[in-house]
């Protein structure tokens, strides 16, 4: 099936040179609930040829400064497989305008909340690279790819692995000057939308941002007289919707 796709894709070409490939992901950050184990995940192409993509994950550690760095995964102790997420498969085939799906599996202990870098890649096919393609569309792929100017863009998201007994605790302390909310669960806690206005003048607003408290840690916002914050307090499927004055 996957050579019958590639076929196809690389066929196009034969109509013309059309454009390169051009992946989109959806969203940048995906959550895996306590009680699942796998998470399907999408790939569309809306360019004009096939994307050969390839999925490659890290996982992402925090030291107790905050900083973090990222570092491949391992194999369990048994050897059986790897400690934490895998991508099945980890390499796309996706024709010009059309989706295919990867399905992530975790595989590991869930007593604590795991974090991971997931790179959606598109690639010209090689021989190394596993593709179902013969050594005639590879050729034909990167010849037709040479005769136009195209770059290959790729997405990295972030994958959030939430323990088995996920638990919500956010406390929030309103002081005159300071808004605080200090994450007490073990699951990270989404604050989604926010929005930083004039009071006196709606338009006058800063970007919306989105951001992620990690179990033990806090978003601290500074109040400023004259400026209304609001924003969604997201903990996992629950959202509180929240207002700010300074």
């Amino acid at each position: 099936m996957k050579r019958i796709l590639a076929f196809l894709g690389l066929a196009a070409f034969s109509h013309g040179l059309l454009a390169g490939p051009q992946i989109n992901v959806g969203v940048v950050y995906d959550y895996l609930d306590g009680d699942k184990s796998t998470f399907l995940k999408r790939v569309f192409n809306g360019g004009g040829s096939t994307a050969f993509v390839k999925i490659s994950i890290l996982e992402i550690l925090y030291d107790a400064d905050g900083t973090s760095r990222e570092v491949p995964l391992v194999s369990q102790a048994d050897g059986t497989a790897r400690d934490g997420l895998m991508a099945s498969p980890a390499r796309l085939i996706v024709p010009a305008n059309s989706m295919q799906g990867s399905r992530f599996l975790y595989m590991g202990e869930r007593d604590k909340e795991r974090y991971f870098r997931v790179r959606f890649i598109p690639v010209v096919p090689e021989k190394e690279d596993e593709f179902a393609v013969s050594a005639e569309e590879r050729e034909a792929y990167k010849k037709n790819l040479s005769a136009g100017v195209n770059v290959l863009a790729g997405y990295g998201t972030l994958f959030f692995v939430r323990p088995k007994n996920t638990r919500f605790d956010s406390v929030i302390e309103n002081q005159p000057d300071q808004y605080r909310i200090l994450n007490n669960g073990n699951s990270v806690v989404v604050i989604d939308e926010f929005k930083d206005c004039s009071i006196s003048n709606e338009q006058d607003c800063q970007p919306t941002t989105k951001h992620h408290i990690l179990a033990g840690r806090a978003f601290e916002l500074q109040k400023q007289a004259g400026r209304h914050y609001q924003f969604k307090l997201v903990e996992g499927n629950q959202k509180k919707s929240l207002d700010v004055k300074g």
